[in-house]
């Protein structure tokens, strides 16, 4: 579906990642955000994990000019807002109350992942020429011969930020935390940049894990035995079984990313008299560990903060790697080294009266945000301030 602008650019829509030329999108995505990869989101199709019938139908975007591939993004027309870490449950109701109708909703993100990173995989020229102005043409456009309501760009990076700088009542902010190396080459050094009460703390909470008999046994990429990649699932199965939902990826899921993306996949599992009782995935970056998924069966003591943020620092670490991120919500991550990080997205409203009514509301939450994101900063653990 071409919506065509100036400068002979053109935006369309491919209802499945096999449509695209695998080498057109790895030209414009690199190798570095495990997210981006071509692997990664054909993965989640050929799964049966990001369909049409599960409220995830693959619209990705494909930018061109004069016939050629010069951009793409990973894109789907939603039937729901579950998966997306960016809640507008409210802006839906707002709308049934109204009488209207506010999916489908064409949404830019990584399904089922908080995590920032590039949004918009452009070819520098084209990145240098658009204007955000342009943009936000193309994206309304699209969306309206899509027959959406809305148009959603979730956790983009910096680039992507000053592409989309258009309209402020369109931009949402949010908080998580994320974990950075400062200088440490052992947990030891991270450590002793805290406080004496929260170096404490911590060393006693792994002193009570390893106390309950559990110890861990590291994994990676296809060396992943099959034993172990079956019980990591039923422990992350019942993470959301726990809360009376249902998984939103399968065996089958994990499976191909072990075939397809074994550089970027690592497993960390909890193990107590001979039997795995919990376990973390972690994909790596360049730069970045991806703490993603996390389930057990029953209930340790400390457990879930061993397994996925001290064992998480100790892979980063032995990786060389110089961040975490740990993805969505987590206060508890504040008192054990993780510093407040400011994320974003942005919303195209096509409702004109909705429009100016949640570009009120993000104006009001941008204050609150930045007040928590201050005040959580002011209580970081460390003796000194963090960069």
């Amino acid at each position: 579906m071409p919506a065509h602008t100036d400068h002979a650019l053109t935006l369309e829509t491919c209802s499945s990642i096999h449509d695209i030329p695998p080498q057109d999108w790895q030209r414009l995505s690199g190798q570095g955000n495990p997210f981006l990869r071509y692997e990664f989101l054909r993965a989640l199709e050929d799964s049966g994990c990001t369909t049409a019938a599960t409220g995830w139908a693959p619209s990705h975007l494909v930018f061109r000019r004069a016939g050629r591939i010069v951009g793409v993004a990973p894109a789907y027309l939603k039937s729901h807002s579950m998966g997306e870490y960016v809640f507008d449950w409210a802006w839906a109701d707002a709308y049934q109350r109204h009488g209207l109708d506010y999916y489908p909703k064409l949404l830019i993100a990584i399904p089922f992942t908080p995590s920032t990173g590039p949004r918009l995989l452009l070819e520098p020229e084209v990145r240098g020429q658009l204007t955000p102005e342009q943009l936000h043409d193309l994206l309304g456009t699209l969306t309206e011969r899509l027959g959406a309501h809305s148009w959603h760009l979730l956790f983009p990076n910096d680039a992507d930020q000053r592409l989309l700088a258009y309209d402020p009542a369109l931009h949402r902010i949010g908080c998580q935390f994320h974990w950075h190396n400062h200088g440490y080459r052992e947990f030891d050094d991270f450590l002793a940049a805290l406080t004496s009460r929260k170096r404490k703390s911590i060393r006693k909470e792994r002193r009570q894990v390893a106390e309950q008999g559990i110890t861990f046994a590291r994994f990676s990429g296809r060396d992943i035995p099959d034993n172990v990649l079956a019980a990591f699932h039923v422990f992350y199965q019942a993470t959301y079984l726990k809360r009376g939902q249902r998984a939103y990826l399968n065996r089958s899921f994990f499976e191909q990313l072990r075939e397809q993306l074994p550089e970027h996949l690592h497993l960390i599992m909890a193990v107590r008299d001979g039997e795995m009782i919990a376990g973390a995935l972690f994909l790596a970056g360049e730069t970045t560990l991806y703490g993603r998924y996390w389930g057990c069966l029953d209930e340790y003591n400390h457990l879930h903060f061993e397994t996925c943020y001290y064992q998480g620092i100790e892979l980063a670490l032995s990786l060389g790697l110089d961040h975490i991120d740990a993805g969505a919500q987590g206060e508890h991550k504040l008192v054990r080294g993780f510093e407040p990080v400011i994320t974003h997205s942005w919303h195209g409203i096509l409702h004109p009266a909705f429009r100016d009514a949640i570009g009120n509301f993000t104006r009001e939450e941008a204050d609150h945000v930045r007040a928590y994101f201050e005040d959580a900063r002011s209580v970081l653990p460390f003796r000194q301030p963090a960069p």
